[in-house]
């Protein structure tokens, strides 16, 4: 019997001996060991300084899904964000401010179905200078076919180029051009040859937080939505005292007209493909150099800014179809400036001959008077 005994206890301490030694609090958490699969990405990084304004913040997540971001400004006020339609991935989906930190917190669960958080901080780039930039034309407008897209900037830029990058031009007619820098505060964009009739155009300047060197950037982006009107061209031989109105190709109406003297180069309407800038029902008109300051004329159309127009000049009713007279500009009479008028708009072009005078490139708006293969070599790019 004690034999048999002793077997049976020997048979305990050897079952006792194959069991797992588990102290009090050392148990293991779901999973065991390994962490958790599911990791975060951030750009920026935790951490980061001197974080662009312009490039959305994006979160992903590898071997999980995103359960919730969020991104807080330094007032603890969220950033609108978007969540992919896989939950991998979330972008801020507004500008950020210049010289300010911002806090992202998030969670996550992973293919293994545990949970991991997101923390972290960055802080945006300061601004030496917020450069603000316009845009013409403007939304909503009707502009004749030789309208210039015109950005101009209320400070210098020295890094053109990645000003130029920022702006696109897109169109109803599919029609290409080119950007090109009359100075360091403007730039201009137009096709080879005139718009396409009844074209609407879009503009886009993407320019808030662009960089334009010296510690400036851009202010704001701003956008325009214009359309291209009809076709219509002013041509004016200076030697047969006539202006004549072409709507595509032909010609609609033919004024009697005198122009600048034809023998004197600082009167004389010049030569050149002009651009109509602006119509004013009634224009004063000064050149104390020739003695005349406050000269009231009615339907002034103005296509330089040399000082050249075309308006109503009935004092020389005279000379208009016979003599030019003028001190460069288009003298009609009142009926016919008023006909013409109204039927102009900015951006129609004018194009002149005949004269012994070419103005050279440099009164606005002077785009057509480049040729195409100079213009091309303006671009930044």
């Amino acid at each position: 019997m004690r034999k048999k005994l002793t077997a049976l206890l020997l048979g305990v301490v050897v079952l006792a001996g194959c069991s797992a030694q588990v102290a009090p609090g050392d148990a293991k958490p779901e999973g065991g060991d390994k962490p958790p699969v599911a990791k975060f990405t951030t750009v920026p990084a935790d951490g980061a300084t001197e974080v662009p304004v312009n490039v959305p913040v994006q979160v992903s997540v590898a071997e999980g899904t995103i359960d919730q971001v969020t991104l807080a400004n330094p007032e603890g006020e969220p950033v609108e964000g978007k969540l992919g339609p896989d939950k991998k991935t979330w972008a801020s989906a507004e500008p950020l401010g210049f010289g300010k930190s911002y806090t992202y917190a998030g969670q996550a669960t992973g293919t293994d179905g545990r949970k991991v958080e997101l923390k972290g901080a960055f802080t945006t780039l300061n601004a030496a200078s917020q450069v603000r930039a316009t845009l013409f034309p403007g939304d909503d407008q009707t502009v004749g076919v030789a309208i210039p897209i015109m950005v101009r900037f209320e400070a210098d830029v020295a890094d053109r180029a990645s000003a130029e990058k920022a702006l696109t031009v897109t169109n109803s007619a599919n029609v290409k051009g080119s950007w090109a820098w009359l100075n360091s505060r403007e730039v201009h964009y137009r096709p080879e040859t005139y718009w396409p009739a009844n074209t609407k155009v879009h503009v886009e300047a993407k320019l808030y937080g662009v960089p334009y060197g010296g510690g400036a950037y851009g202010k704001a982006d701003v956008t325009s939505d214009f359309t291209i009107g009809r076709n219509q061209v002013v041509k004016i031989d200076t030697p047969s005292h006539q202006l004549v109105v072409q709507r595509d190709g032909a010609t609609v109406a033919t004024y009697p007209a005198s122009f600048g003297k034809d023998a004197d180069a600082e009167l004389t309407t010049p030569n050149g493909t002009f651009v109509v800038m602006q119509k004013d029902p009634q224009f004063s008109f000064d050149n104390p150099r020739y003695g005349y300051t406050n000269v009231l004329k009615k339907w002034a159309v103005r296509f330089s800014n040399h000082g050249e127009f075309i308006h109503e000049n009935n004092d020389n009713a005279a000379n208009i179809g016979r003599n030019n007279t003028s001190h460069g500009c288009a003298n009609l009479l009142e009926a016919d400036a008023k006909a013409y008028y109204d039927s102009a708009l900015v951006g129609d072009p004018v194009e002149v001959t005949g004269s012994i005078t070419t103005l050279p490139a440099q009164y606005d708006w002077y785009d057509w008077q480049i040729p195409w293969s100079q213009w091309q070599t303006m671009s930044a790019l």
